[in-house]
């Protein structure tokens, strides 16, 4: 029997629905890892946590929440996936710059916040 792995994606924002045009991104690890070569070989490797955050263009409707995503720090940013994964971004905040295209209706918009996390 084949498995769902892609597809109907959600996102909400402190609990209120976004539509979403595609391109989501979420990390999927906490940490970065790089291997540490010595004149022998791998010798080990660091590790340097990373931001969590949550990435997506998303459709702009009239009451679309500009001034909550400027104003608020402490989002809750949550994604359900098609594969029944989900993604919960906390304590989070709008970064980078959130351009409007009235032409397309959508906005880029990316979240960083204080953790992310799969609830498996």
């Amino acid at each position: 029997m084949a498995k769902k792995i892609a597809g109907i994606c959600y996102i909400k924002v402190d609990g209120q629905q976004l539509s979403i045009e595609g391109g989501v991104e979420v990390n999927a690890s906490s940490v970065q890892r790089e291997t540490k070569m010595g004149l022998s070989g791998p010798a080990g490797y660091s590790e340097i946590a990373r931001v969590p955050r949550v990435a997506f263009t998303g459709f702009v409707p009239a009451d679309f929440p500009f001034a909550m995503l400027e104003e608020r720090t402490d989002l809750t940013i949550t994604v359900s996936m098609a594969n029944g994964k989900n993604f919960t971004l906390s304590d989070a905040y709008q970064v980078g710059e959130p351009n409007f295209s009235p032409v397309d209706g959508t906005v880029n918009l990316e979240f960083n916040g204080m953790q992310g996390f799969f609830n498996e």
